[in-house]
């Protein structure tokens, strides 16, 4: 009987599998990037500081330039400032008239307007001088007679005293005040060239000023040609904005001193109105000379009483100009919030003396739209871009 060898059974050989590897779960710590070190907000408070370094650095070069020519940002400043006062007189010239002609007729009225004012404020002064004269010694007689009347007061001696002692005291001090008449004539001139080289830039500014910023505008890439454009149509805004804000600042500045003025009986209030006005354009000097002037006329005129009277009057009406009409007013047209505007202006003393205060607000108040501007920009644009 044949056997059959029954062949062996084998067991069907896979291949080894790769150990599996798990998958993570979104719950494990990840590793920080290489180069990267300690906890995220000591990564974000350190890109916060280098960030506030920059722009620090930023400022401080610009303030140095600026510190450089001066001359030549005052200028720029003020032909800024003229364009935006003309432009919409000479847009209202433009319809019955040639651009160019509108521009330049603008200028000329803006001129004669000022020049105006100041003769007729020049005008009554001279007109009333000798009169004004007269009053101004009696004043002065009655207001040395008051403080020799004083008991604390009455060991300083008599006024002829006080003449021939203020009069040594100028003859030896004679050469200071030699060399500080030198520095203002120089300080002097500097102003005079400023306003010169504005005026010569505004009238560039008024006739040929779209064709200047489409030039500026070639030198951008083409394809941020809207962003720039919108940017600074932005600072524009602002600028003009506060420039008008001025204006009704000084405007109602004028107003009150007027109606003061005339209520106590003060001899030439309203070109002393017209003072106060033009004054108001010039911070910190403008209201201070304004002040000044209206006590001397009223001195002269009705006697110190009414003198300090006019004083603290005045005085009123400067701190309703500072805190009251200024951060309402200003502060709305070129939307900064009056504590902003109150900081700027401290901060633009403090760095750049009388030219950081008068520039310390236009220029927050242009970065301030510029960056919203092209902060909104960006955002609208982001989702447009995540989209594709």
């Amino acid at each position: 009987m044949a056997m059959t060898a029954e062949a062996p059974t084998v067991a069907p050989t896979t291949a080894a599998e790769p150990p599996t590897t798990p998958q993570p779960t979104g719950l494990e710590p990840t590793a920080p990037p290489p180069g990267t070190f300690g906890a995220p907000w000591i990564r974000s408070t350190g890109d916060l500081a280098w960030k506030l370094i920059g722009i620090g650095l930023a400022v401080a070069l610009v303030f140095y330039v600026v510190s450089l020519v001066q001359v030549v940002f005052v200028a720029l400043f003020l032909a800024l400032v003229f364009t935006t006062v003309l432009l919409p007189l000479g847009d209202l010239y433009d319809r019955v008239m040639p651009r160019g002609l509108a521009m330049a007729a603008s200028l000329l009225t803006a001129v004669l307007a000022v020049g105006g004012l100041v003769t007729y404020v020049v005008s009554s002064v001279v007109s009333r001088w000798e009169e004004l004269a007269t009053e101004f010694g009696t004043g002065l007689t009655d207001l040395a007679q008051l403080v020799t009347e004083i008991p604390l007061l009455a060991g300083l001696g008599t006024p002829r005293k006080w003449l021939t002692d203020g009069g040594a005291w100028l003859q030896s001090n004679a050469g200071d005040y030699m060399a500080t008449a030198a520095a203002s004539a120089g300080s002097i001139a500097e102003g005079v060239t400023a306003v010169v080289l504005a005026i010569f830039c505004t009238v560039f500014f008024l006739t040929q000023g779209s064709r200047m910023w489409r030039w500026a505008l070639s030198l951008v890439p083409a394809d941020r040609h809207d962003r720039w454009e919108s940017a600074a149509d932005a600072g524009w805004t602002a600028f003009s904005g506060f420039t008008r804000g001025m204006f009704f600042v000084a405007l109602a500045d004028g107003v009150l001193a007027g109606i003061f003025l005339t209520v106590v009986g003060v001899p030439l209030a309203l070109p002393l109105s017209v003072v106060v006005f033009l004054g108001a354009f010039i911070p910190m000097i403008g209201p201070v000379a304004a002040i000044v002037i209206s006590a001397f006329v009223a001195l002269a005129a009705k006697g110190p009483v009414l003198a300090l009277v006019v004083l603290i009057g005045m005085v009123v009406v400067a701190q309703i100009d500072a805190n009251v009409l200024q951060p309402l007013i200003t502060g709305k047209q070129v939307s900064l919030h009056p504590v902003v505007m109150a900081l700027v202006v401290a901060a633009g003393s403090v760095l750049g003396g009388l030219l950081g205060a008068v520039v310390a607000v236009p220029l927050t108040a242009v970065t301030w739209a510029v960056f919203s501007k092209l902060r909104k920009t960006a955002q609208g644009a982001t989702p447009a871009h995540e989209a594709d």
